[in-house]
């Protein structure tokens, strides 16, 4: 397994196959993913994994899955959604809900804004959450992203405030 970034109480990690099971208890969960697009069925999600392995083999940067250090288990998903250029990454993050209102969100984007920095090709990190979801909205804020707009998106089918933050200036 490639350990890429750790902070004191988590770990980002490349995702293997054997991640699927741990992965249906954010991916799978049709609250967690309520306005990111829907639940991932499990047998759907081995593709996922190797999708975001070949991400990271390619391009440096992938979505990874966030290890508690405590438990030693994948509690999470955290990293960037690469589409066409690396100059420009939308961070995302899922946790299982067992996780939530422990600061973990807060931890694993900003260690993701370590590695955008780190990155030499990557020069802005976006990033959209739900509007009632004011607590991944206040994730965004402390990971040092900033509100630029409302925006429409086609994914989730609603208007969603979009940040970004510049980076490797």
């Amino acid at each position: 397994m490639i350990t890429l970034i750790e902070s004191d109480r988590l770990l980002l990690r490349v995702f293997t196959i054997q991640d699927a099971n741990a992965a249906e208890r954010f991916w799978g969960d049709s609250e967690v993913m309520a306005d990111s697009g829907g639940a991932t069925p499990l047998e759907a999600l081995p593709r996922v994994l190797e999708s975001y392995q070949r991400c990271h083999m390619e391009n440096g940067l992938s979505v990874y899955g966030v290890i508690e250090k405590a438990s030693g288990k994948l509690i999470g998903a955290a990293g960037f959604n690469v589409q066409g250029s690396l100059e420009q990454v939308e961070l995302l993050y899922h946790f299982a809900k067992n996780s939530w209102g422990k600061g973990y969100a807060t931890e694993a984007a900003l260690l993701c804004v370590q590695l955008a920095k780190a990155h030499p090709t990557v020069r802005m990190i976006t990033a959209s959450a739900a509007p009632a979801h004011e607590s991944s909205i206040h994730v965004l804020r402390k990971a040092g992203l900033q509100f630029v707009e409302t925006q429409w998106f086609d994914d989730t089918q609603q208007e969603e405030p979009y940040f970004e933050l510049a980076v490797n200036d």
